[in-house]
């Protein structure tokens, strides 16, 4: 398994071997010992998601209170996708800051998203599936998601394609907004949190 941290403080990439042969192919996308080794403790499982979306499809820029928050480890089973993850997390050193990895059947590729963190993605293809493992069960009460369209965070989105939105996710406030309204994480109140993890 190869391990990449990106540009986003505590969101990682990973990269599984896969082993093909005159049967079809094997791969593990998720492998505990190497997350651990990169974040620095197990991923407690609290639920799995599974979607399925048309080509040009965004979901996102999600996230929850935190603590618990939820800890997510996403990827691609079948078609292809733009992972993207966002620090909305105040007064961290990557604040704003984004980064994007393409998930897909080929690599299968893997990101884990730390509590805290913002995530959305679009679907590069029709029908293309998305599972991610969920440290947490899904708390309506305490989600809440950003813009994918502001402009002052420039979200990597293909043009040439309609984008196709939920009416929640359309009507999500700007990151300014959500900062205003006191809606995003605390930057030591996830560290704190993630130290209580290890």
């Amino acid at each position: 398994m190869k391990v990449r941290e990106l540009a986003v403080k505590d969101a990682y990439e990973f990269t599984p071997q896969q082993f093909p042969d005159h049967r079809g192919l094997f791969v593990a996308p998720f492998q505990e010992s190497a997350l651990v080794e990169a974040v620095g403790h197990p991923m407690r499982l609290g639920q799995t998601n599974h979607s399925v979306s048309r080509r040009g499809t965004i979901r996102g820029v999600h996230f929850a209170d935190t603590p618990p928050g939820q800890a997510k480890y996403v990827y691609c089973p079948r078609g292809a996708l733009l992972d993207v993850i966002v620090d909305l997390r105040t007064g961290s050193p990557t604040f704003g800051r984004w980064d994007a990895v393409r998930l897909d059947s080929v690599d299968f590729r893997a990101v884990y998203v730390a509590e805290g963190l913002g995530h959305a993605f679009i679907a590069l293809e029709d029908d293309t599936a998305m599972s991610y493992l969920c440290s947490t069960g899904y708390n309506p009460s305490a989600e809440h998601g950003v813009s994918p369209f502001d402009p002052d965070l420039g979200l990597p989105w293909p043009s040439g394609v309609e984008h196709i939105v939920s009416e929640k996710d359309a009507e999500a406030p700007t990151l300014s907004q959500a900062l205003a309204a006191g809606l995003l994480p605390r930057y030591d109140a996830c560290v704190e949190h993630y130290d209580s993890l290890r």
